[in-house]
């Protein structure tokens, strides 16, 4: 016998309502009830961080959170990111920067940055050194997403920064 619960959540300022197991993960919702495939599973165990999405505004690790958590909740993907077909400052700025080496951890790396800037837009690369180390990038590009996201602060420093 199979344990379903109906939830209603808010993804990408989309209002579902989807049936859910109690022991499916956020990320599998997203990605396999939604199609929302930017949300990317690497360990599954929450130590990689390339399935960062943010729940209710915080960043989590969508392969630990179960789906009936995000009952009543906002949730955010890297598709929310994008208007269209502009990019938000900080997927341009992983452009410009080459932060995006391969490509597998960028939505994760994305969506921590989208967490943290908006929580702390004046950051310095000391800082966001610390919250990069959070999550793990196989080709070792720390550096140019370190950039990217101190060039976002920076702008965000000097004023609105638009798309």
């Amino acid at each position: 016998m199979r344990d379903l619960h109906l939830i209603t959540t808010e993804v990408n300022g989309t209002q579902h309502e989807l049936v859910v197991e109690s022991r499916r993960t956020l990320a599998d919702m997203l990605r396999e009830d939604l199609g929302l495939t930017g949300t990317h599973l690497g360990c599954e165990h929450g130590i990689c961080g390339a399935c960062t999405v943010l729940l209710d505004g915080e960043p989590v690790r969508a392969c630990l959170v179960f789906g009936v958590q995000a009952d009543g909740k906002q949730v955010r993907t890297v598709e929310d990111l994008a208007d269209g077909e502009q990019l938000s400052p900080l997927q341009q700025a992983f452009s410009k920067h080459h932060a995006l080496q391969c490509g597998f951890c960028t939505p994760g790396f994305l969506m921590l940055a989208e967490s943290y800037l908006a929580s702390r837009p004046a950051a310095d690369k000391t800082e966001i050194r610390e919250v990069v180390a959070s999550n793990l990038c196989r080709c070792t590009g720390y550096q140019g997403i370190v950039d990217a996201i101190h060039e976002v602060a920076t702008a965000q420093q000097a004023g609105p920064v638009q798309p």
